[in-house]
């Protein structure tokens, strides 16, 4: 889907987060589906193929799962540990 300037959600911009509803396990895929405005299953797909194929997929999983902040909280994983130490 093509979004033009005069789009609001373009305007504003959509942040990049782990949702919790929908989720299986850590909520990547449904943040990532929900930004780009896709199936969700098409996300787990890629990321299926990924492991499959390349064994990828796990580890860029995993690198989202850290730097993403979940819906509802303003730091991700990582930046929570790095402030701690």
């Amino acid at each position: 889907m093509i979004t033009h300037m005069s789009d609001p959600d373009a305007a504003r911009g959509r942040p990049l987060l782990r949702r919790r509803d929908g989720r299986l396990w850590a909520g990547v895929c449904t943040g990532l589906a929900a930004y780009l405005r896709i199936d969700v299953k098409l996300v787990r797909l890629a990321f299926g193929l990924l492991t499959v194929f390349y064994g990828l997929g796990v580890l860029i999983y995993l690198a989202a799962w850290a730097v993403l902040p979940e819906e509802g909280e303003q730091e991700s994983i990582l930046e929570s540990f790095v402030h701690r130490f």
